[in-house]
């Protein structure tokens, strides 16, 4: 059926094409991409698990440059590209000495760690974050530090054995098999490990007589009638890529065809009531107060800043007021017991979301010693109008942690979302999630609330509109450009700013 689809070219959505997809790491065997779709159904997943294509073929056939070219003819932005080479096993001293030799067998099933890969494939399609292994083909080990590697709408999986195994075999939504003539593939091999993995010409003529030529013709070329589609010629062959693009829009055009977006989400939810996990600082004239001055455009900056930070005090500590505690008996100086309450927990940990949340971090470090601080940056797209997350840097074990996540201002509730779903992927538990802000509004309320229905919602006010440009109304303005004194151009909206804030 897919060599039926339509080749009616595609109109390009956004600018990536002309460069790489935003990357928070890579390397020359892995790559994956600075974000992830934030709409979800009412459980907090998606709606959908991710597409997963299978690329298989001879070692140097081009595997890795026919991804590249479909990531780039693909067009969005959430792609992962994982690399089998990242799954070989740990060698044993007896191992590492035959493949100090050349006479270690890389190419056959058993060299691969088929179990880890199988279940690392699994969680990505399911959308969940994963570790992946980081292999030295110069010791033939696993290095110490393992890459962080979030889920996306479409994954790629090359390797010389992607269909070798039935249970990753059935995790595949399209098999691609790349065909390149064996005299090729050969060169490009002998080029490849000479220069990047430091073995001598001999050594490579041995081993690819000895083991790569016969496994490609017993255990790999045999796979390729599993293959949905055949690519001759790798990477060249633009009229066989074209033609996988296509049915891959299609399948992710379904995908959004069914999931609710942020907007239509909270469109569907905004006649409901405020949602119970709300819970917004009360109105009292000193509230008030402060809030017509940081309301106010005629507001000086150092103003702004102040009544900001006094606001942000409040907050954090009604926030704390939400943390579980039990009774706990201490000795006053004058030998009587009192009484008392004391955390029921293992710690406490702040997240920001940049730049602006990062702005409530010396409020909640006044009030909390030792306090862990982490940061995530989660920008908009400007060609798709969709978040984006561009850096990360959490604590380690947060997962057992309770998790106060700060962002001074939620419109939609795009950004919000996704940094709640970071977290998740961490293992934080959603029932300790608190999201802390100075001003929501309703619909980005509802979002979060829907999409997360554990996560703890404080607030010193919600207002009841989101206009055009996403901005809250009345509103309070771009806090990032008034706290911070940078100033926007009058054409841009806040999802176009650093300010990471919807």
């Amino acid at each position: 059926p897919l060599m039926s689809a339509s080749l009616t070219p595609r109109k390009r959505t956004t600018s990536q094409c002309k460069s790489e997809p935003p990357l928070l790491r890579t390397s020359k065997r892995t790559i994956y991409t600075a974000g992830r779709p934030p709409w979800y159904n009412e459980h907090g997943t998606q709606s959908k698990e991710a597409f997963v294509i299978g690329l298989c073929g001879g070692s140097a056939s081009g595997k890795t440059t026919v991804a590249r070219k479909i990531i780039e003819a693909l067009d969005v932005p959430w792609v992962v590209l994982l690399s089998m080479d990242s799954f070989y096993k740990v060698l044993t001293p007896e191992q590492q000495t035959l493949a100090a030799s050349n006479d270690y067998n890389f190419d056959h099933p058993d060299a691969f760690d088929f179990d880890l890969l199988t279940n690392t494939v699994r969680k990505l399609k399911k959308g969940k974050s994963v570790k992946i292994p980081v292999y030295d083909f110069t010791t033939h080990g696993r290095q110490k530090e393992w890459k962080t590697v979030y889920g996306a709408s479409v994954i790629i999986f090359e390797g010389i054995m992607a269909f070798a195994d039935k249970s990753l075999l059935q995790l595949l939504d399209m098999k691609i098999f790349v065909d390149t003539d064996s005299d090729i593939r050969l060169v490009r091999r002998l080029r490849r490990d000479i220069t990047e993995r430091g073995r001598d010409i001999e050594g490579v003529i041995k081993q690819y007589n000895k083991f790569v030529k016969p496994a490609f013709e017993q255990y790999i070329e045999p796979t390729m009638r599993l293959a949905d589609i055949v690519v001759p010629r790798g990477g060249g062959n633009m009229v066989a890529i074209d033609l996988i693009v296509q049915h891959v829009h299609s399948q992710l055009e379904e995908v959004r065809d069914v999931t609710l977006s942020h907007a239509s989400l909270a469109s569907a939810h905004q006649a409901q009531p405020l949602p119970q996990t709300l819970s917004v600082l009360e109105s009292t004239p000193q509230v008030k107060g402060m809030h017509t001055i940081i309301r106010n455009k005629e507001t000086s900056r150092d103003e702004f800043i102040f009544y900001s930070k006094r606001l942000m005090r409040l907050l954090i500590e009604r926030a704390l007021s939400f943390l579980p505690s039990q009774v706990h008996i201490v000795q006053t100086p004058q030998g009587e017991d009192y009484e008392g309450k004391a955390f029921l927990g293992k710690r406490i940990t702040g997240v920001s979301i940049l730049r602006a949340g990062e702005t409530m971090e010396p409020a909640l470090r006044a009030v909390c010693k030792d306090v862990r601080i982490g940061k995530i940056l989660i920008q908009t797209n400007q060609d798709t109008g969709e978040p984006e997350l561009h850096y990360l840097r959490l604590p380690k074990d947060i997962s057992k942690d309770h998790v106060i996540l700060m962002d001074c201002t939620v419109s939609t509730g795009a950004a919000a979302m996704m940094a709640v779903r970071v977290l998740l992927d961490h293992d934080v538990q959603e029932e300790k999630i608190m999201l802390v802000s100075l001003l929501m509004a309703e619909m980005g309320v509802h979002s979060v609330a829907y999409a997360f229905p554990q996560v703890k919602i404080i607030t010193t006010a919600v207002d009841k509109t989101v206009n055009d440009l996403f901005h809250i109304v009345p509103g309070i303005g771009n806090f990032g450009d008034r706290y911070f004194g940078t100033d926007a151009p009058p054409d841009w909206s806040d999802e176009e700013m650093d300010e990471p804030s919807y």
